[in-house]
């Protein structure tokens, strides 16, 4: 059996205010080739097709393109990811079934496998702690319990159909992996990060969430993310973008990662303006998506305009003067890129009030955030 594993589409983002679909598009185009060049059995789609619960109408449609020039070669499998709306990217799935194209929301079904060839293959979209607890009967609301419970469901299923390799997809934070600036956080529905010995058992686990490439378990790697197909921040200025190429052999697993067009690089660069702009070295960034740190003593004047006569394709500009006390220049995304929306939240108490949150407070400000994260979910 022959899979091609994907994931984080996002189809709909925007870089910096840069309209990605174009790029997207490409993306298509090269997974379509792919799959009919290599004589792809299956495609995997490991959540977040979307950047947001309610797409764009154009996103829709390539959506909508893809999975029918796909379906016209081969089979695919898809799970909703955090960022989907599992109701919406659900819509006609019993009728998609029918094409081949196999999306899997419901999270009450991730014990039923589509079967392709001699592999069950096993959807798990994106598990919100909070809303499957309570149906699963679950003591502890965190990821890694959710997730464990639905793969006892998946592992009793592959107990009763003994020949088959089980293949499961899934959408989650698992430890290890390095985080990147573009995906959303997940902490907030309980502990955001489970472990990888939670797919023991499986012959591969496509995952989705992290937007880098990477082998979890490292060797044969059967556990694997194929991070997003192009890059949403300037964090990933140093991945490698693409989908794996998975061979489930008789004498076991091979894995071959194929490279997607990249539409333009991203890069970050710093310095003194005057030496930004005639550094012969810099040349190579001159065709870049940029964010660039200025580290003059002094803001120059203009210095966006200027930059962009070397650098068209400057994207954002900051300022950390030489020599300043250490953070005082970073910006405000910057100062609260690591830490929660209760601590930030609780920062804004302590500022209005004179003093920090009170357990009480900060109580009522975890429920107001829970809910949001319902009521997102349940979109």
């Amino acid at each position: 059996m022959r899979f091609l594993h994907t994931s984080d589409w996002h189809l709909g983002r925007s870089f910096h205010r840069e309209d990605l679909l174009a790029a997207q598009a490409a993306f298509v185009d090269h997974l379509v080739e792919t799959v009919r060049a290599e004589k792809v059995d299956c495609v995997l789609v490991s959540g977040d097709v979307y950047d947001r619960a309610l797409p764009a109408v154009d996103a829709v449609r390539l959506c909508n393109e893809a999975l029918e020039r796909l379906s016209g070669l081969t089979r695919v499998v898809l799970i909703a990811g955090n960022h989907d709306s599992a109701r919406r990217l659900g819509f006609g799935s019993a009728l998609m079934d029918a094409a081949g194209v196999h999306v899997r929301t419901d999270f009450a079904k991730v014990g039923e496998p589509v079967v392709i060839g001699d592999a069950a293959v096993y959807g798990i979209p994106y598990l919100e702690p909070e809303l499957v607890r309570h149906s699963w009967e679950l003591d502890e609301r965190s990821h890694a319990a959710t997730l464990a419970e639905a793969m006892r469901r998946v592992r009793d299923d592959a107990a009763r159909r003994p020949g088959l390799r089980s293949v499961v997809l899934a959408h989650a934070f698992v430890t290890g992996g390095e985080a990147s600036e573009s995906e959303r956080d997940i902490s907030v529905g309980g502990s955001s990060t489970v472990p990888a010995s939670v797919f023991e058992g499986v012959d591969y686990a496509a995952l989705g969430h992290l937007h880098g490439a990477w082998s979890v378990t490292g060797g044969p790697g059967r556990v694997r993310y194929s991070g997003s197909p192009l890059a949403y921040s300037f964090s990933e200025e140093r991945h490698v973008k693409g989908s794996w190429l998975v061979d489930l052999r008789d004498d076991g697993l091979a894995a071959e990662f194929v490279e997607a067009p990249v539409p333009r690089r991203v890069a970050r660069i710093r310095g003194r303006l005057d030496d930004l702009l005639t550094d012969p070295g810099k040349a190579k960034y001159e065709d870049r998506w940029l964010q660039i740190t200025i580290t003059d003593p002094r803001r120059p004047s203009n210095a966006m305009e200027r930059v962009r006569r070397r650098f068209p394709h400057a994207l954002v500009l900051g300022f950390e003067p030489e020599g300043a006390e250490a953070g005082a220049a970073r910006t405000w995304s910057e100062r609260v890129r690591e830490r929660s929306e209760l601590d930030i939240a609780g920062d804004f108490v302590a500022e209005v009030t004179d003093g920090p949150a009170s357990a009480a407070e900060r109580a009522l400000l975890h429920e107001a955030f829970e809910a949001c994260r319902r009521k997102e979910a349940a979109v």
